[in-house]
């Protein structure tokens, strides 16, 4: 694993100066993962979240808004952490960007879940304002230790990118595919 993450995920220093490989990684490093867990739970929002903002921008311009929201959420933890050269691993970034198109795309909308022993339906914009504000604070604490290993800059501008990209990018009505 540690091979395939070196030869795939983005190390900041790979960016400083712009080079091929940095560029690749930026591209790579979205497929790579650092576990299954990691794997499992970028999945899990990606299908709670993904498919409803999919509906609004049609497939084509998912991909697009997807693969901008990576790209800007890389390049955030890199303008952060530029000296580093660990790499960085993970769609995370990408899936941020889906959280923050969701949360002005479907204020409204409730997500079932599970609490305890009995399903509950919530306010889905909960969902993204917890979590961004849980990265928010993790990345407050990890910059005041050694760090976690967490690219919770990264998780930050890729939700910001997708908020931007939705009021920006997206339109407010279901498109037909391309």
């Amino acid at each position: 694993m540690e091979r395939s993450v070196a030869l795939g995920g983005l190390a900041p220093t790979e960016l400083k100066p712009v080079s091929l490989p940095g560029i690749q990684h930026l591209f790579t490093s979205m497929f790579m993962y650092g576990g299954l867990f990691h794997l499992l739970g970028n999945m899990w929002f990606l299908w709670v979240f993904g498919d409803n903002v999919e509906d609004e921008t049609g497939r084509f311009r998912f991909v697009i808004f997807y693969r901008l929201s990576g790209i800007a959420a890389a390049v955030t933890y890199v303008a952060f952490n530029s000296q580093s050269k660990v790499p960085m691993v993970g769609a995370s970034g990408a899936i941020s960007g889906v959280l923050g198109a969701y949360l002005v795309l479907h204020p409204r909308a409730r997500v079932k879940m599970l609490l305890r022993t009995r399903a509950v339906r919530l306010p889905a914009w909960g969902y993204p304002l917890v979590w961004i504000g849980l990265q928010v604070v993790a990345q407050t604490q990890a910059s005041q230790t050694s760090g976690t290993g967490i690219a919770y800059l990264a998780h930050i501008g890729g939700f910001l990118a997708g908020i931007i990209l939705s009021v920006l990018v997206i339109p407010r009505r279901n498109p037909v595919d391309f």
